[in-house]
């Protein structure tokens, strides 16, 4: 013991003591935090898709979108757009445009779904914007569907029709159907805003309520074939069934006033 004692009085007790501990933190923590290495992975792999995506730009979206993203008399600036613009319009092929005019019709897609993914990232670092959701935000699984109906009813039927038929804007433009569209996809529409489309962002509209709305038009499309409300002209839209009810309704009235003219005219004959 009173050798022991003499060791711990000894000058560079504390020093080893010190040493050892720091030996012991720096071990530690090199086995229990390898964080900074799967960082730098994972700035290295994004910078690789930002890489990747200025390459497919420059290709397939400068000649209209200027070679930076700013924009040109043939495309509008895409700084600040965010990925779920770019998302949705390469993903519905809208982008690239076949040919200019009062809307972009949707087509089919000329890019994977990597190759949009890194067009995405590459629009993304040239400015903050919406961000391309995640699956949870936009599965309709646990959408309120009667709260969805409400909500779209407010805000989306006035142009896309009651059951996300759509219908006919002016100057050549249209609400398009909602019909078989991806949920990932109304989602980002809603996001963003596209064409003539108001958009809603979170603040305006949080996921909850957008995931309400993608849950009602799904549970639309699923019981269309037995609507309780009996036959709809397809749900075709305002225009086309306002376009029956004017022939066959107009029709039908001057059908039974020629009919009552004939009537009155054989009674004063007689």
């Amino acid at each position: 013991m009173k050798k022991l004692s003499a060791r711990r009085r000894h000058p560079l007790a504390a020093l080893v003591v010190l040493l050892f501990a720091l030996a012991a933190i720096g071990g530690l923590y090199s086995a229990l935090a390898p964080a900074p290495k799967a960082q730098a992975d994972d700035s290295s792999s994004q910078s690789l898709e930002i890489t990747e995506g200025r390459k497919l730009f420059s290709v397939g979206c400068a000649s209209c979108h200027g070679a930076h993203g700013q924009g040109s008399s043939d495309g509008p600036s895409l700084v600040g757009v965010g990925s779920a613009a770019v998302d949705f319009q390469v993903g519905t092929g809208r982008m690239p445009a076949q040919q200019p005019g009062p809307q972009i019709q949707k087509k089919k897609t000329q890019y994977t779904q990597k190759d949009i993914d890194q067009l995405a990232a590459f629009i993304a670092s040239l400015g903050p914007g919406p961000v391309t959701p995640t699956p949870d935000q936009y599965d309709p699984a646990g959408g309120d569907v009667a709260k969805g109906g409400e909500l779209f009813r407010t805000n989306c039927s006035q142009c896309h029709n009651f059951v996300g038929k759509g219908g006919a804007l002016t100057d050549g433009k249209y609400a398009p159907t909602l019909k078989g569209v991806d949920p990932k996809h109304i989602y980002e529409a809603m996001q963003t805003g596209p064409q003539n489309m108001p958009s809603f962002p979170d603040t305006t509209m949080p996921s909850k309520n957008k995931a309400d709305i993608i849950a009602y038009l799904q549970a639309v499309d699923t019981a269309k074939s037995k609507n309780p409300g009996g036959f709809t002209l397809g749900s075709l839209g305002p225009v086309p069934e306002g376009l029956f009810a004017y022939i066959f309704g107009l029709g039908a009235l001057i059908a039974v006033a020629a009919w009552i003219a004939a009537r009155t005219t054989k009674a004063k004959k007689s």
